[in-house]
């Protein structure tokens, strides 16, 4: 394995050059995430941004734990989604049937991803993202936008994802995959933070 080189740790950046072995032996406390050789140093979540990840992650941490569903984590969880590229989801869900999956370096795949749409690069999320995760199979992708007070829910029909639903304040967000999981929009858009 390479020197693993400590990037300059400014948001969005990006570096060229990197191998897979580089980033996975990457110690930092930053998000970090990895495209064919390129890493990108994510911005520090805001407070608003960590307060709708723990609602989510609470949610539905609650929901598959009561039912023995899987394992779901919070981001910093390394999800490889083909050769050469790694994302941290915000919350990430694995199902207990595909447990093998998980592994103490990274994820190969997850069931379902949310992310909470970023004010620096929205279209990481809404674009790029929304495409690595359907060609990567993931079978549900939750996109936040604080911004627009939405929250869009997609699924997984073949090679690409149609919109099971675009959720506004005063209604609940439904997963398709979690049968029986939902959460109101008002509470993760406007979490309560003291």
């Amino acid at each position: 394995m390479s020197t693993v080189r400590e990037p300059d740790l400014e948001p969005s950046s990006i570096h060229a050059g990197w191998s897979e072995d580089d980033y996975l032996g990457l110690e930092t406390n930053r998000r970090v995430e990895f495209t064919r050789g390129f890493v990108e140093v994510l911005p520090m979540p805001t407070v608003l941004h960590q307060g709708i990840v723990a609602v989510l992650f609470t949610a539905l941490q609650a929901f598959v734990s009561a039912r023995g569903l899987g394992e779901a984590l919070f981001a910093g969880v390394r999800v490889r989604l083909s050769d050469g590229t790694y994302r941290e989801p915000d919350v990430v869900f694995m199902a207990a049937q595909h447990a093998g999956r998980i592994g103490e370096l990274f994820w190969e795949g997850a069931d379902l991803v949310m992310e909470v749409v970023s004010p620096d690069r929205p279209e990481r999320d809404l674009v790029r993202k929304r495409e690595e995760y359907a060609q990567a199979g993931i079978p549900e992708y939750w996109i936040v936008d604080p911004r627009n007070g939405l929250v869009t829910v997609l699924a997984l029909e073949g090679p690409a994802y149609a919109v099971h639903g675009t959720f506004s304040a005063g209604a609940t967000a439904t997963s398709r995959l979690l049968e029986g999981f939902a959460v109101e929009v008002s509470r993760i858009v406007a979490p309560r933070i003291p």
